[in-house]
């Protein structure tokens, strides 16, 4: 798991060739004006989906995994609080390989993503996104999905 701030995405592009792609793509669209939808990088091994919504209270946030994409979590506006915690055995309450998703009980700790802030998440990151700093806000977010 990375967390930072987009001004040192250039410490994290040796990690692959597709993760560079990504943060390629962050650093090089003007995304503040990127209509929300999904959007091709690299095919269908690393794309992007652009996002609005009110962030929401903590019960309605899961804590989740994924079993064949790194995620790349970017803050285009906005401010969220993020539940994180590595996988070591947790057990998950429900599964649905089809989706590349697994849910798991929501204990986790929480860190803040704020405008220019980007997660890295692989699939041994557990990852509880969209959760309101104190009250509910507006969040406009990039998520770009990475085939491992």
């Amino acid at each position: 798991m990375v967390i930072d701030k987009i001004e040192n995405s250039h410490l994290y592009t040796g990690l692959s060739d597709r993760i560079a792609k990504a943060l390629a793509y962050i650093n090089n669209t003007d995304l503040e004006n990127t209509n929300i939808g999904k959007y091709e990088i690299d095919g269908e091994f690393v794309f992007a989906l652009v996002q609005e919504y009110n962030s929401k209270k903590p019960e309605d946030c899961r804590l989740e995994s994924h079993f064949k994409h790194i995620d790349i979590q970017y803050v285009i506006s906005g401010t969220e609080l993020m539940g994180i915690d590595i996988l070591k055995g947790q057990v998950p309450h429900t599964v649905y390989k089809e989706k590349d998703v697994a849910f798991y009980p929501n204990e986790s700790t929480q860190v803040e993503l704020s405008q220019g802030d980007f997660a890295i998440l692989f699939p041994s990151d557990l990852h509880r996104p969209c959760i309101q700093n104190k009250e509910s806000s507006k969040v406009k977010k990039l998520v770009i999905k990475i085939l491992c």
